[in-house]
């Protein structure tokens, strides 16, 4: 059987072949996830003999690696704001750009006593979890379109203690949901145009397409989303919806009309524009 050493250095070698970044990094990570006994093992114990058992899963997880499926589906977990999401293919594996959005929604309804929030396109519930995890006695709304993604969140909810704080309703974007008014909105749409799909990296292929992209220029789904909002923000909420490279411009015009103010464009650690932010004007405010 072969020793940690030897199972790491034979993993990184096939997913160099395959066109892996990083490939000795995500050789260990396959190895730590088979023996799950911790990084600290693998450097201490690079002796260890996999047994026969773990040199099958071992080379499970490495064949479907190899194939370019995420390391976060073949664990079936990812780390977000410091949280641990379980994630599927039902799902987009939550990215750092993410925590962007929710940094800057945070920021704002951290003022406000008892938030209630709108997530569209909840996917994971990366977003409305750590929202309703951080501020207490938050509350909220999270609908999708996919029915496996939301039992996901569900999921999420439950894992992080917030299950009884946040509803759930299978909608496509406000198509279901009842009348009622939020203190804000967030939203991770699909932004991806289709025009760029074929260029984007293989793993993407594992992901559900309708959370990626809109089949469109990307922005069909983000014009919904800003058209239907007056009708359920609160006087002075705000939203916060995520974009796409070169969309700022476009997105940040779609609150350009007399209900809106104090639209900004927030950027993420490149400095590229991420988030549209925009307030809902108050009654007295609106000409």
């Amino acid at each position: 059987m072969p020793s940690v050493a030897e199972a790491i250095a034979a993993a990184a070698d096939r997913l160099r072949v395959a066109g892996i970044p990083e490939p000795r990094l995500e050789a260990a990570s396959l190895v730590d996830l088979t023996l799950q006994r911790g990084r600290t093992f693998l450097t201490a114990h690079p002796e260890y003999e996999l047994t026969s058992d773990e040199v099958a899963r071992f080379t499970e997880y490495l064949t479907r690696r190899e194939g370019r499926e995420p390391l976060q589906y073949i664990r079936g977990t990812q780390e977000f704001y410091g949280l641990e999401f379980d994630v599927t293919p039902d799902v987009l594996i939550p990215r750092p750009e993410t925590e962007g959005l929710v940094e800057a929604a945070l920021e704002y309804a951290g003022r406000i006593k008892l938030p209630r929030i709108l997530d569209i396109g909840v996917g994971s519930a990366c977003i409305a979890v750590t929202m309703l995890h951080e501020i207490e006695g938050a509350t909220g709304v999270a609908v999708d379109v996919s029915k496996n993604a939301i039992e996901v969140a569900k999921r999420n909810a439950a894992k992080h203690g917030v299950i009884d704080r946040l509803e759930f309703v299978l909608s496509d974007v406000y198509a279901a949901l009842p009348p009622e008014r939020f203190d804000v909105i967030v939203s991770n749409p699909p932004y991806v145009s289709s025009n760029d799909i074929p260029s984007l990296p293989e793993e993407l292929a594992f992901e559900p397409r309708n959370a990626l992209t809109d089949d469109n220029d990307g922005l069909s789904i983000i014009r919904r989303i800003a058209a239907g909002a007056p009708e359920y923000l609160r006087q002075g909420g705000s939203i916060f919806i995520e974009i796409g490279l070169g969309q700022a411009d476009e997105a940040r015009d779609l609150f350009a009309s007399d209900l809106w103010e104090s639209v900004d464009l927030l950027p993420d650690l490149q400095g590229i524009p991420r988030v549209v932010q925009a307030r809902l004007k108050t009654l007295g405010d609106i000409p």
